[in-house]
């Protein structure tokens, strides 16, 4: 298969995975183990690359409340009152400060742990336990408590366990909106209006990760080759992730998480199935 097909196919695999919460990272390890993907060429440079063209999606989507919280940023100089939030400006200064505090336990995890989950954790075994353990959460978060709550009544407190949420899925198969979504429901949060925030709340992340990468990205261009395969796969990823978010947030307003739960588990036992017959561990 020529690499830019692999290139394509993996971009459209973290499309899909990116909001849907099965976990991208998990995919994208298990695609490259199951085909035989070039993990050198395919590796840690080139799933930011994917993850940018999601980020992309992501602004695109929320591009009024991007441009929102980009006319607030002198509002959001000082710190927002609780009830600040009776007019866009206020709103917008005020989301500036949840996604920032949201995003401090992400920003702490990976300056302490990216090395210890690149070297050990981005294994097919380590996705499978971790998409099993979602799928569970899932069942539990689904028949527990009310989820009626706006989203403007959200405290930075519980910005900050869903931030929390999110730095956990810095382990492959935890997915980034698999948990945050789950934390936010438990909180009692609506649920199109969970995967709204969560969605806003990945993109400091995912940029922050990507711009901590950059060093990398000139060695792994490999003469220009390289660079041409990312731009495939940002491509791919940005154009799915959009259609793909869209889709989600519309499901998620009136369906439950158990189809996604049982897609986990089923998951979890094929990868099991296939260690067992003599995979790559």
């Amino acid at each position: 298969m020529p690499p830019s097909v692999q290139a394509a196919l993996l971009g459209i695999v973290q499309g899909l995975t990116e909001f849907l919460p099965v976990s991208s990272s998990a995919h994208l390890i298990l695609a490259r183990a199951f085909f035989g993907y070039d993990s050198d060429r395919f590796g840690l440079p080139f799933d930011v690359a994917v993850h940018l063209g999601t980020a992309l999606a992501v602004a695109v989507y929320f591009r009024r409340e991007v441009f929102q919280m980009i006319q607030a940023l002198p509002r959001a100089a000082s710190w927002p009152g609780q009830g600040d939030q009776t007019d866009a400006s206020g709103h917008g200064a005020r989301l500036i400060w949840l996604l920032a505090v949201g995003t401090v336990p992400i920003a702490i995890a990976g300056l302490l742990f990216d090395d210890l989950i690149e070297q050990r954790l981005r294994t097919p075994a380590v996705a499978a336990t971790m998409l099993a353990a979602g799928a569970i959460g899932f069942f539990v978060v689904e028949r527990l408590g009310a989820h009626a709550r706006d989203d403007r009544s959200l405290t930075f407190l519980e910005a900050f366990w869903i931030g929390c949420a999110q730095a956990a899925a810095l382990v492959p198969g935890v997915s980034r909106s698999g948990a945050t979504i789950t934390v936010a429901l438990l909180i009692g949060l609506r649920r199109a209006e969970s995967a709204r925030f969560v969605f806003l709340l990945g993109l400091p992340a995912i940029v922050g990760a990507a711009v901590k990468e950059l060093p990398a990205f000139p060695d792994a261009a490999n003469g220009g080759e390289m660079a041409g395969l990312m731009l495939v796969g940002m491509a791919s990823a940005a154009v799915v992730g959009y259609l793909t978010m869209r889709f989600f947030i519309l499901y998620v307003g009136s369906r439950s998480l158990d189809v996604f739960a049982w897609y986990r588990l089923a998951i979890a036992a094929s990868v099991v199935v296939w260690l067992t017959l003599g995979g790559a561990a």
